[in-house]
């Protein structure tokens, strides 16, 4: 559609600027909570919080911890977190068999949120780095990250993440065919109603630094990961990928990170209308919330406008860092 106006002074398009009120009815986009994946990081222990260094605010939180903080997501009306895990370094290993042991911390943590806080949706990432001594996201051997053996491991630990009572599974290893493996596996074992939001256009970004350092990887990897995530300069092979995914069973797709790429954010909502996210990685978050923290931003209005901006793509929802600061925001209790 192309907006279309009258010639001024027919039209001052001022008019609807001029007080709250007529600036709140004009308003084409909304934010809630419910709009909101809150992703957390999972650590063994009990009643811990470890801040996280380059990510101001952010904690790898114990089991015990990371229930609470469901409950606070339930509380606030945030639909759904991401549970991360941070793997102990004597269970990282090259074959990566932790991935899929029923009683990894994931699994645990699944389990756990769920007897407690049973309505709040829980959404895992499906990718072997933070079991893989190599850091990367699937089986390595010598200079190659395999693809077809790395996909069997992916539907393994997709499996015992369904079973351990997990709603919404994320690939974001962006193996070819992993997706269609998947939900076949997920058919044959009964999981027909476990959702699958890929992501699907996940690029080879370096955006994702603090993360990295977040679940223990970055001291780990070995290369880098450009031979399995999107050329940064690329479009239309994300939108490819996106096509891909979409044909083998995902529900939900996924563009990562967010910001930088809200141009594919609006192609991904316009060609396929499934419903669409973005990653408010973690290297988005420690720049909005470092230069806050050092007084350089409005740290509250940078939050709501940087959110915003993916709900004026088409995205119908954000995984970010800020989920719960946010929530309190828009609920009125901070």
């Amino acid at each position: 559609m192309r907006p279309t106006t009258a010639a001024f002074p027919a039209a001052r398009l001022r008019r609807l600027r001029r007080t709250r009120a007529l600036r709140d009815l004009a308003q084409e986009n909304h934010l809630s909570a419910a709009d909101l994946i809150w992703p957390i990081f999972v650590r063994e222990g009990v009643d811990v919080a470890e801040p996280i260094a380059s990510m101001p605010g952010v904690n790898r939180l114990s089991i015990d911890r990371v229930v609470r903080a469901a409950q606070e997501a339930a509380d606030l009306g945030i639909p759904a977190i991401c549970l991360f895990p941070y793997t102990d370094a004597a269970l990282r290993t090259e074959d990566c068999a932790e991935a899929w042991n029923p009683e990894n911390l994931t699994n645990r943590a699944i389990r756990a949120i769920k007897a407690e806080v049973p309505d709040l949706a829980i959404m895992t990432d499906i990718a072997l780095d933070p079991y893989n001594i190599n850091g990367h996201d699937g089986l390595v051997v010598g200079e190659t990250i395999l693809n077809d053996e790395t996909v069997e491991c992916l539907v393994k630990m997709g499996l015992a993440q369904a079973e351990a009572g997990a709603d919404i599974l994320g690939p974001s290893d962006m193996m070819d065919g992993r997706i269609g493996a998947l939900r076949t596996a997920l058919e044959a074992a009964g999981h027909r109603d476990i959702a699958i939001l890929s992501y699907a256009a996940k690029f080879a970004s370096a955006f994702y630094g603090p993360f990295r350092d977040a679940v223990g990887a970055s001291g780990r990897l070995v290369g880098d990961k450009a031979t399995y995530q999107v050329n940064p300069a690329n479009r239309l092979e994300a939108l490819r990928c996106v096509a891909r995914d979409v044909d083998e069973g995902a529900d939900m797709v996924m563009v990562k990170p967010g910001m930088p790429y809200l141009d594919i954010c609006r192609a991904v909502k316009d060609d396929f209308g499934l419903p669409t996210y973005a990653y408010q990685v973690s290297g988005e978050y420690a720049m909005l919330a470092g230069a806050a923290e050092r007084g350089w931003l409005d740290g509250d209005k940078v939050m709501l406008e940087s959110l915003m901006a993916f709900r004026r793509a088409g995205c119908d929802g954000v995984l970010t860092y800020f989920a719960p600061r946010v929530a309190r925001m828009l609920a009125g209790r901070d």
